[in-house]
């Protein structure tokens, strides 16, 4: 799933660390959010968008993420 995660890190000049340590999660966990490996559950997803001051839809691109995954369907 794509989110905003790293973009948004990097924006505040945060390390991955840093947020890891924000949201009570290990810096691989961000490592995996941010590069698509793994999705946060719905409360992580939640810590971080606070961080950031976003919504949960805006942080994890959830329209995007929609369309794509109807395309998907379309398909089979």
């Amino acid at each position: 799933m794509k989110t905003r995660v790293k973009e948004l890190r990097t924006s505040a000049e945060l390390t991955q660390q840093q947020l890891a340590s924000l949201v009570h999660v290990s810096s691989r966990t961000i490592i995996s959010i941010e590069t698509g490996k793994y999705s946060p559950s719905l409360l992580l997803a939640y810590r971080i968008a606070q961080i950031f001051g976003v919504t949960v839809e805006d942080l994890c691109c959830l329209k995007e993420n929609k369309e794509f995954e109807d395309k998907q369907y379309e398909n089979l």
